[in-house]
């Protein structure tokens, strides 16, 4: 039978599925398709995980929780992806275009491309590449023939949230539960956006003692993952987070939590969340009880940090005038409002030193700044250090 033409059954799963397809052989790019356009490929920025996959189909799922399946056959490899089972935000589309090096003048072509891929579960994103797996070589798998393991983020801490000891067997033991205070404490650190008090809280915390919800082990602590992501995401919404965000962002975790293979990866993942969602809740919340007004402004401030925002803007988009929110805002925050922009800008800039290699200059772009002085100036007024400064002492 002749050999099946690769290049261009890959073409038709891209027009079908609306999803990149690449191929490679060895480590060469020698064919991809994509009914979009994308100005820089994503899948660069995963490029070592995506080859360390060695079972015939596999998947990676990134920090941006966007999800990666990879076919293996001999020296060549086929890349679908990013996808994600939900729509995935403009600003976190920014995010990964500045990480993924493309030009400022092509960020809106990239997300404009990125936003063109259809959302899908990963279970199909799999399918599809079981059918290709038999096409090319006659052999069936099902999903229930894959072992899908996640790398497990670097950096994450290994604290354990949750967890229970199971009985030889498997079988998780009726016990009391001690969860409702666990609980209370817990939402009510996101709640405050408290990142402080859940460091704290995590080094001691006890084990949780959940009841039984499933019989098996790892769908126990699945069960148990998604209880939590729904606690701790409401308790962000009560905390300031925009609702729309915290229930996209709680569907994405759980689609990951998911595709865990060990309660290891659960009780990484876990924490994780918790983090995020609190560290999210922090960034839009000012004094105690911010008013409204206060959350609102925060929330789009968070949403655009890779503009230069402006408070007509915000004004615009929050339907008042530019001089009415300046004083409310000011009045009811403590700071202005050009202020707290640059505040949040040189916190953004904070990450981006410590987690990335990105040069200055292009953090300074990224961020809307008008010049790399400019740049520079703010984040040594509201950080008490350079840039440079600044990276050299929080970076090893």
């Amino acid at each position: 039978m002749k050999q099946p033409d690769l290049n261009y059954l890959c073409t038709l799963v891209a027009g079908l599925s609306g999803i990149p397809v690449r191929v490679y052989r060895g480590e060469k790019r020698v064919f991809d398709s994509f009914v979009g356009r994308l100005p820089r490929d994503p899948a660069e920025l995963c490029r070592r995980e995506l080859f360390s996959l060695t079972q015939p189909v596999g998947y990676h799922v990134t920090a941006q929780l966007l999800y990666y399946g990879v076919l293996r056959r001999g020296e060549t490899r086929v890349v679908l992806g990013p996808v994600c089972p939900v729509p995935v935000g403009d600003a976190e589309l920014r995010s990964l275009a500045f990480l993924a090096d493309v030009p400022p003048d092509e960020t809106d072509g990239f997300v404009s491309g990125m936003k063109s891929i259809v959302p899908m579960p990963p279970e199909s994103v799999l399918q599809i590449l079981c059918a290709l797996n038999y096409v090319l070589g006659g052999e069936k798998l099902t999903l229930a023939d894959l072992t899908i393991r996640e790398e497990l983020q670097s950096g994450i801490s290994r604290q354990m949230l949750s967890g229970e000891q199971t009985q030889e067997g498997g079988e998780v033991p009726d016990g009391p539960h001690n969860t409702l205070s666990l609980e209370q404490t817990l939402t009510d650190i996101v709640r405050r956006g408290d990142t402080a008090a859940l460091r704290e809280w995590a080094a001691g915390a006890p084990a949780v003692r959940g009841g039984t919800v499933a019989r098996d082990p790892l769908r126990q602590m699945k069960n148990l993952f998604i209880v939590t992501v729904t606690l701790v995401s409401r308790a962000a919404i009560r905390g300031g987070l925009d609702a729309d965000d915290a229930l996209l962002l709680s569907d994405r975790y759980i689609r990951r939590c998911e595709l865990a293979g060990s309660t290891e990866e659960i009780t990484n993942l876990q924490f994780h969340m918790v983090s995020d969602y609190t560290a999210r809740v922090e960034r839009v919340r000012l004094g105690s009880e911010p008013s409204p007004l206060v959350t609102a402004v925060a929330n789009y401030i968070r949403r655009h940090l890779s503009d230069p925002v402006t408070t007509g803007e915000i004004a615009a988009a929050l339907y008042i005038s530019r001089s009415h929110l300046s004083a409310r805002f000011h009045r009811e925050a403590g700071v202005t409002l050009s202020g707290y922009i640059l505040q949040e800008k040189t916190e953004e800039a904070k990450r981006l030193l410590r987690y990335t290699d990105k040069p200055l200059s292009a953090i300074s772009a990224y961020l809307g700044f008008s010049s790399q002085s400019h740049f520079s100036r703010t984040f040594r007024r509201y950080a008490g250090l350079t840039p440079g400064e600044y990276r050299r002492k929080h970076t090893h």
